[in-house]
């Protein structure tokens, strides 16, 4: 069994992976920048923009989990990345997988969902800070894999215990549970090695 760290475990997506990863038997450490606010975590002091800290907390873990979000920052994801980039090696971790956004992902013909007619707009920015942030890992030597919904998260459907690989379109959907079996399916198997992928259900 792995060991995981799991940046963001306070947010819907990294509390579900966290979650799922001990279900399978896995050692799971949840980092989150408040602790008190997730009494039921058991969750770690940490903060992902933070290289030395990424550094500190991840030693000793096989993998690392970037779920992390703050949506008041738009240099957020890029100071994230660049910490991992830095901290991970460091502490002796070299595969990183993160939670990455339907908007960056191209449609079947190539054209970025953002880009594409009609796709809301009114969050751009953080869009392209999250870009800026996946630039930073194709840079590294990390062993990255970015997983995202295809289209978006089902907040209130049922998992189907299942998912597969799809182009971004903004009508599908992936309950997070079915996305959490997705990561740790990669983390345990990897196969989807310095590559953007989108997800949906099965």
């Amino acid at each position: 069994m792995a060991k995981i760290i799991v940046f963001g475990a306070g947010g819907r997506a990294g509390r579900t992976i966290a979650a799922a990863a001990a279900a399978r038997g896995h050692s799971v450490t949840g980092v989150v920048r408040d602790p008190g606010r997730y009494p039921d975590l058991g969750a770690v002091t940490g903060d992902v923009t933070d290289a030395a800290a990424v550094a500190t907390l991840a030693a000793g873990h096989d993998v690392a989990v970037h779920a992390a979000v703050d949506l008041t920052d738009p240099d957020f994801f890029a100071k994230a990345a660049g910490a991992l980039t830095s901290g991970l090696p460091a502490a002796g971790v070299s595969r990183l997988i993160a939670v990455g956004l339907a908007s960056n992902l191209a449609t079947a013909d190539g054209t970025l969902l953002r880009d594409t007619p009609d796709y809301p707009n009114e969050y751009r920015g953080f869009y392209l800070g999250h870009e800026a942030g996946t630039d930073r890992l194709r840079d590294a030597a990390l062993d990255w894999t970015v997983l995202a919904p295809a289209g978006d998260f089902d907040h209130t459907g049922e998992p189907v215990g299942g998912y597969r690989v799809a182009n971004a379109d903004a009508t599908l959907r992936i309950t997070y549970p079915d996305f959490a079996r997705a990561v740790l399916d990669e983390i345990e198997r990897p196969g989807h090695n310095r590559r953007y992928v989108g997800l949906t259900a099965a």
